[in-house]
Order: C-alpha cells, then structure tokens, then sequence
C-alpha cells in the first residue's frame, strides 16, 4: 500500500519537513504537489516528479527531482518553488497567531500528465500546517504615544534579547519574521512607521525620534535583555536601521537586508537636524514590457557620483552590523551599497561588520522555505515591482541568512557570563 509520511506534521514555517512515500513499486515514477491557499483565497503550487528507489521507496532528503519546478536533490523544494495561481500575488502572512498555512501534499502516478484538481484523485494525500507562531508566543498590541505596533515575547520566565523588526517603505504592519524571532526566544517589536492606524499614510520626513522612542520602550520591557538592542530590518526599513545604529547607542546590533547607504527620497531628522536624501534620476527607472517597474537605476546613477557627504556615516556607530545581500536584487543595487558601507568602515578602522553576499538572491530575503517573489504589485502605491532572484539559489539565501541572523543576534545582545573561581 502506497503511504506519504511527512515530519513534523505540524511546525513554524522555518523548520524542515521530512518527506517520504513508501509502497511504490520499484522504480516507479510519481508526481508530488503540493499547494496553499492563503487568507486572500489565492492559490500557490509546486510540484515534481521523482523515481522510486529499488524498494519502492521516495525519500526527499535523498532522491533527485528529476523535472518539474525544480531539479535535484532539494527536501524542502516542494515548499520554497510555490508560486501563485495569480501571478504577481505575495505570499504573506497576516493573522500570525491563530491560523497556520495548511499545505495539501499529493502523490499521483506519473502517467497523469494533465491533473485536473475537480476530477483526477491523488493516490494519496496530507495536509500539513506551517505556523507563524510557536506555543506560548504572546503578542501584545503597542499603542504608547505615539509608537505603533506589535510585540512578540517567547514563552518563559525571565528576559530576552530585544530586536526591533523594520520592513520597506510600502506601510502598514507586517508581523510575520517578528513573530519567528519570538519563536527562537527575542522579544520582538514589529514596528510601522506609515499607513498604519493612525500614523500618516504617506511621509514628509523620517523622523528618528520615533525610533528611538521605540528602542527605549523595548528596553522598558520587564522582559527585555539590555543594555543594547538589534535591529533587523530590508529595504527601506533597513536605510531605517543603518540611520539607528548610527546615532541611537542602544541599538548595539543591525541587520541590514538588502538596504542602502544612503537615504532615500526623503529627509530624515533627527534632534533638529536634517539629512537630505540621495538625488534620484527619475528618468532612469525602467519599466518592462510586463509593466514591471526596477527602481535599480534611478538611485545608481548619482550614487555612482556623489559624494560622501551623502552617504549615511556608518563608521559613527558603536554597535555590529550584518549586511545581506542579494546580488540579483533589482530593486536598489545593494551589493555597491554594502561593498562601499563596509569599505567606510574599514578605512576608519572599524572591524565591527560582516557581509554576507548571495549570487542569484533577489531583493525579498525572507525566513527560509518562503516561496520566491521575484515580482509583485505594491496596491498602495499602484505599481508592479520587480525585486528580482533566481529561484534555487535564493532559497538557499534564506536558509542559510536565518540562521546567520539568530546567531548574530545572540552574539552581541546576550551577555557573556563568566564564572569567578
């Protein structure tokens, strides 16, 4: 009797997933699918196709794909090559706490060549849930001043490291990677900082005080490790964390994903003082025939030739930083923006960085086994924006940039104890 086994049945969604099917005959080839519906009702798929071994036996975490979304050897492939029915549709989560992704996995005999969902039945089926959130995880709307957001604190006792978790310049609130920090033990505020309840739904400025009344009601936190804080944070967000680290001593470790060295379109201030943005070349931006729109070049052409004095000054700040890049980001050239952040650094001395540069990896370097969104439409701008990445190479990216966070993380947040004899 055919059986599809898959372990951990229930699990956050950065944890691998152990699939297998026995009872084939040997040598059989079979077709794998797997599919979502998020909580819009868009649908996403993935499938491959696969050759038993000599006992009737498909395990992932050995056998090679041998066509369809993807190729070779890849475990967790079924999840990470998920694409929308709808094209141009992101993968994201909103209620993190309450509901899981449930993943349908479906084994069919290969001789199926065209599967029609209302009448072809699998030979067997399951359905996983992938969570956002693990046991215990509290999430604790912040509405303190002026400050909006969301807190996440791991179950226990005791205090955690902090980490302020900062997305692009699009608004509103996303949660998702804050509530995964939480899950791997931070206390994390998923902050907005535009189009949110009642903050502006479009900038005149950046106003870092703002900020840093965020770090300081982290720090509050009965449950918040101190002294210092991490940020992590993409995109805008991250041109957001650079500008922190720089002039806030509590942000003792950053996570810049994809951000840049400078500041974009507009002004930020700070204690009356007014950092004017980088020039753009508006005439630049490309469109593609899809009507995709690649921001890469308007920024790139002045950036190529301005001088320093537009760039943010990193080697001001006291905390670590770690850059992450997606060489293939279409969005903003991110790897010159990094090479010169660090290159500033190292002219002044400073040893206080690590780079972490991935060929094939697009702009959207999210929490590992996410599906590539190499493109989407921003509604609330009323764009389509292309961010780039290959699909393969840019799941590798994010499985092996998360774990480089945490450990990052814990490194410069948590203390070193050390024993008296």
């Amino acid at each position: 009797m055919i059986q599809l086994t898959a372990t951990p049945a229930s699990a956050l969604v950065d944890e691998p997933v152990h699939i297998r099917a026995t009872g084939l005959t040997p040598f059989q080839i079979v077709l794998l699918q797997a599919s979502l519906e998020d909580e819009m009702g868009n649908l996403f798929h993935s499938q491959a196709y696969y050759r038993a071994n000599e006992v009737g036996e498909v395990d992932l975490e050995h056998a090679s794909s041998l066509g369809g979304d993807y190729v070779g050897v890849h475990p967790m492939g079924l999840f990470w090559s998920l694409k929308p029915e709808k094209i141009l549709t992101r993968l994201l989560k909103r209620d993190v706490m309450n509901s899981p992704f449930q993943v349908q996995l479906k084994l069919y005999n290969s001789n199926v060549i065209l599967i029609d969902n209302a009448s072809t039945a699998p030979n067997v089926s399951l359905t996983l849930e992938r969570w956002y959130a693990a046991p215990g995880v509290t999430r604790i709307q912040v509405r303190e001043g002026r400050l909006r957001g969301v807190l996440f604190l791991p179950p226990g006792d005791g205090c955690f490291p902090g980490v302020i978790d900062l997305f692009g310049g699009f608004g509103g609130l996303t949660e998702f990677r804050a509530s995964l920090l939480a899950s791997h033990g931070f206390a994390a505020l998923a902050l907005a900082y535009r189009d949110y309840e009642d903050l502006p739904s479009k900038l005149e400025k950046v106003d870092l005080e703002y900020f840093e009344e965020a770090a300081n009601f982290l720090l509050r936190h009965p449950k918040v490790l101190g002294p210092g804080i991490g940020v992590v944070s993409i995109c805008k967000g991250a041109e957001i964390g650079l500008s922190m680290a720089i002039h806030l001593k509590q942000v003792t470790a950053t996570v810049l994903i994809n951000g840049p060295n400078f500041i974009l379109e507009i002004p930020q201030v700070y204690r009356g003082q007014i950092h004017q943005p980088l020039p753009i070349s508006p005439q630049l931006l490309s469109i593609s025939a899809l009507g995709l729109s690649e921001f890469q070049h308007i920024f790139e052409a002045t950036r190529a030739k301005a001088n320093q004095t537009f760039f943010l000054p990193i080697e001001k700040a006291q905390g670590h930083f770690l850059f992450i890049v997606g060489e293939d980001d279409k969005n903003i050239n991110t790897k010159a923006c990094a090479k010169q952040a660090t290159e500033q650094l190292r002219r002044n001395g400073k040893k206080n960085w690590t780079l972490l540069s991935y060929p094939g990896a697009g702009h959207l370097i999210e929490p590992p086994y996410s599906p590539l969104c190499c493109a989407s439409q921003i509604s609330s701008l009323h764009l389509l924006v292309l961010w780039g990445g290959e699909v393969i190479p840019h799941a590798a990216a994010q499985e092996h940039s998360w774990k480089e966070i945490q450990k990052f993380l814990r490194k410069h947040l948590i203390p070193v104890v050390t024993s008296r004899l």
